[in-house]
C-alpha cells in the first residue's frame, strides 16, 4: 500500500508543481495568440493608413468610394484617432464614448485616448497635401485586451475551485475523523461502564468492613473509583457540546495537580503560582480541563524522564481572558516540530498514540472557545504551553 498520509508534504509538492507547470503553459500559448492578433490589429491599421493615402492620390471617384467602403469602413474592432499634424481630431473610429456629450466633452475624452494609444503605439505618419502629414493613433482592441488577461483570470478561477475543492475535501476528513473520534469514546465509555460499577460495589463493601478501617489505602482506593467515573463521564461527553460553568480556576488546577501529583515520580516538583486574586473565575467544564491539565502534565513528566519541575503560571490577559501557562524543564522541543506536536498520532515516546495533546488542543480550541499552543521551547531547556480561557 503507498503510504499516502506520510508522503502528503510531498504529494502536495507535485500537485502544486504541475499546476504552476499547466498555468505556465496556457499564460505562454495565451501570449503567443496575442502576439499574433496584435500583428494582425497592426497590419490592419497599416492598411488603413494605406487607405487613406490612396485616397488622396485616387485617380477616379469610384476607387475613392470603394477605398472608404471596403478597406476604411473595414476597420469595426480597432480603435483609431485621426489627427492633423497639431494633433487637432479629424476623425474617430470604434471608441466608446458616452451618449449626448458635448463636442468639447467629446474633444476632451479623445485628447484622453489618444495619450493611452500614444503609450501602447507609435502613431502612422500619414503624408497630405501641401507637405502636411496626419497621424494615425490606436491601441488594441477589446477582444485582444480580454484575451491578454484571459490565462490570469482563468488561473484565479482555477485556484479558487481548488481552494473550494480543498477546504470541502478537508471538511469530509475531519468530519469523518469526528465520527470516528466519537465512536471510539462513547465504545470507550460503554465499556469502562461494567467494570466501574462493578468496582463502585466492592469499594462500598471495602470502606464499610471494619478489617480495612483507618486504611489510608481505601481512601486512596476511593480516589481511582472517582477517577475512573470522571474519565467515563468524559469520554461520554465527547461529540456533545459540554457545559461550561464559571469555576475557580485557581482551584481547579490544584485539585487537578494534587491528584495527578501521587501517581507519578516523586522527583518531579510542581509549583502553582497565581497572578491574581484566589476568587477569580474562568468558564470551563472541570472534567474535561482536568483531563487538558493531565495530558500536557504527563508529557512533561515524560519528556523530564521523571525528574524535573513544572511550574504552573496564571495570569490576567485584560478583562475577558486567563492564561494559564505551563512549564516545564524537559527536553524541549525542535522548531522543526512545532507544528506537528499537536497533530493526531504524533509521539516522541515508544509506547504511545499521539493523542494527548491532539486531544488537549480540541477540548480548549473547539470545547471551550480557547486556545492552546507552545508558547516557548528550547531543546535541552524546556518547554512552556499556553492555555487561554474565557472569563
Amino acid at each position: 500500500m503507498i503510504p499516502i498520509y506520510s508522503q502528503k508534504n510531498r504529494i502536495k509538492l507535485i500537485v502544486v508543481i504541475i499546476a504552476l507547470i499547466i498555468g505556465a503553459a496556457t499564460i505562454t500559448y495565451t501570449n503567443v495568440l496575442v502576439s499574433k492578433l496584435s500583428e494582425r490589429e497592426q497590419e490592419l491599421v497599416q492598411l488603413y493608413a494605406k487607405g487613406l493615402r490612396y485616397m488622396i492620390n485616387a485617380p477616379s471617384d469610384d476607387n475613392i468610394v470603394f477605398i472608404e467602403e471596403e478597406i476604411l469602413s473595414a476597420n469595426t474592432t480597432v480603435p483609431v484617432i485621426l489627427t492633423d499634424e497639431y494633433e487637432n481630431i479629424l476623425d474617430s473610429k470604434n471608441i466608446d464614448l458616452p451618449k449626448n456629450i458635448s463636442e468639447e466633452r467629446k474633444a476632451e475624452l479623445l485628447q484622453r485616448e489618444i495619450e493611452k494609444m500614444r503609450e501602447q503605439h507609435p502613431p502612422i505618419v500619414v503624408p497630405w497635401a501641401e507637405g502636411s502629414e496626419n497621424y494615425v493613433f490606436y491601441k488594441d482592441s477589446a477582444l485582444l485586451s480580454q484575451l491578454r488577461y484571459y490565462p490570469y483570470v482563468q488561473l484565479i478561477v482555477i485556484a479558487c475551485f481548488a481552494l473550494m475543492a480543498y477546504f470541502a475535501f478537508s471538511y469530509s476528513r475531519r468530519a469523518e475523523q469526528n465520527r470516528v473520534w466519537v465512536g471510539l469514546a462513547k465504545e470507550t465509555a460503554h465499556q469502562l461502564g461494567t467494570p466501574l460499577s462493578s468496582l463502585m460495589a466492592w469499594y462500598e463493601y471495602i470502606k464499610a468492613s471494619p478489617k480495612f478501617e483507618n486504611e489510608p489505602i481505601v481512601e486512596e482506593l476511593g480516589k481511582d473509583v472517582r477517577r475512573l467515573e470522571i474519565i467515563t463521564e468524559r469520554f461520554s461527553n465527547v461529540g456533545s457540546v459540554p457545559l461550561l460553568r464559571d469555576e475557580n480556576i485557581l482551584q481547579v488546577t490544584q485539585n487537578a495537580i494534587s491528584y495527578l501529583q501521587n501517581r507519578i515520580s516523586r522527583k518531579v516538583v510542581f509549583t502553582i503560582n497565581s497572578g491574581f486574586s484566589p476568587d477569580i473565575t474562568a468558564k470551563v467544564n472541570v472534567s474535561l480541563f482536568d483531563w487538558v491539565i493531565e495530558n500536557i502534565c504527563k508529557n512533561a513528566v515524560d519528556a523530564m524522564e521523571g525528574r524535573g519541575s513544572i511550574t504552573i503560571n496564571m495570569v490576567l490577559l485584560g478583562k475577558s481572558s486567563i492564561a494559564v501557562d505551563i512549564t516545564d524543564t524537559g527536553k524541549g522541543i525542535p522548531k522543526s516540530k512545532m507544528a506537528s506536536v499537536f497533530l493526531p498520532g504524533y509521539t516522541t515516546k515508544r509506547r504511545g498514540w499521539g493523542l494527548g495533546l491532539a486531544l488537549a488542543k480540541r477540548i480548549i480550541d473547539n470545547y471551550h472557545q480557547g486556545k492552546l499552543f507552545v508558547k516557548w521551547s528550547e531543546v535541552g531547556k524546556g518547554t512552556t504551553f499556553r492555555i487561554v480561557l474565557n472569563r
